[in-house]
């Protein structure tokens, strides 16, 4: 592997944007070209980022000077086009979701598997520093086995958060609602906490927004293969937006949580995130501690950039496994889990 990793975007919108600032930030890695359906959009990104302007996914997987494809277009769009880059033999990192079902899931990582490539799926908040005190807490048997854990995810979108593009809030072109690209991330932490689901009972709903053809709404009840339950609520019809958190609870009686977003959860390239934080916290000898933490992470964090620090760092982690030709922390088969509880939510 040379020096450098040279990456290639598809899809030059918001998200995208955010992906060419992490990179800059990380020697080793070099974003050179960004392919898009629309000639003047891709330029433009082009211009902005220092990038060569290619017409297409097809032509940027013609050009001998890239080494990964991050995938950062309309969720539909995302099975198609991870094949035909881990067939090209390039590396590939995927926005989320990772897909919209599992045999897409199964299929994108069979086809990095068998072309040797790396394959991962963006899951920045598993880089919370919130976030990783509860798995290390889970990890570490400072709760016993985990058996209880709830979702919420209380937020908003309003008519100019679907009014941004046009595939938002359809069916063709964003393949669900809330569940697909805001819960998600919850569902992630969820699966990463407490491993994959056996069994969901869910609904879906489109509560306040006649104008979009998806659900704004979900509940569910799971249960996991190791025996937890959960129960998951996500909304986009909360105004204003209240937060979004993950609380576990474990055998001992002890409950840990982080509350991943304060109001509704950010849009990439149009709002800032907020600092995670552990909103709570029961361990015994360890309940003084949250404010503590918080203290620290808003003080680290004085002066970086939230909106694309955690995707440098998981970008970051996947330079390092295509150098080292090992796993990265979030594989296709980690992203899959959180694909299977997402489909079957919003399945039943």
């Amino acid at each position: 592997m040379a020096d450098v990793v040279r990456f290639g975007i598809v899809g030059p919108g918001k998200v995208a944007a955010t992906h060419a600032a992490a990179l800059e930030r990380i020697p080793g890695a070099r974003l050179v070209a960004v392919a898009g359906r629309d000639p003047e959009r891709t330029k433009s990104f082009a211009r902005q980022t220092g990038a060569r302007a290619v017409v297409g996914l097809p032509a940027m997987l013609d050009a001998p000077d890239v080494d990964a494809v991050i995938v950062c277009t309309p969720h539909p769009l995302h099975r198609e086009q991870a094949i035909a880059a881990a067939r090209a033999g390039r590396h590939v990192v995927v926005e989320k979701p990772m897909a919209l079902t599992v045999r897409d899931a199964d299929e994108m990582i069979a086809a990095a598997d068998s072309a040797g490539v790396v394959l991962s799926v963006i899951s920045q908040r598993r880089w919370y520093d919130a976030a990783r005190r509860v798995r290390d807490a889970i990890d570490q048997g400072r709760i016993g086995k985990p058996a209880l854990a709830t979702i919420e995810v209380l937020g908003w979108r309003g008519p100019e958060y679907y009014a941004l593009d046009p595939w938002r809030g359809t069916w063709e072109g964003e393949g669900g609602g809330v569940l697909v690209n805001q819960a998600v991330h919850q569902l992630d932490l969820l699966t990463w906490f407490l491993g994959p689901h056996r069994d969901v009972v869910g609904y879906v709903a489109n509560v306040n927004h006649p104008e979009i053809e998806v659900e704004d709404s979900a509940v569910a009840v799971v249960r996991f293969a190791s025996g937890a339950l959960a129960t998951i609520v996500a909304s986009n019809a909360i105004r204003p937006g209240l937060h979004a958190s993950v609380h576990v609870h474990g055998a001992s009686g002890a409950s840990i949580g982080v509350e991943t977003d304060r109001g509704s959860s950010f849009v990439a390239g149009v709002s800032e995130p907020t600092i995670a934080r552990n909103d709570l916290w029961t361990i015994p000898g360890e309940e003084d501690l949250p404010a503590g933490w918080l203290a620290e992470d808003a003080a680290r964090l004085d002066g970086v950039d939230l909106s694309s620090h955690f995707h440098e760092l998981q970008l970051r982690d996947i330079v390092g496994a295509i150098r080292d030709r090992r796993p990265p922390a979030v594989t296709g088969q980690d992203a899959r889990a959180t694909v299977a509880l997402m489909a079957a939510i919003g399945s039943v």
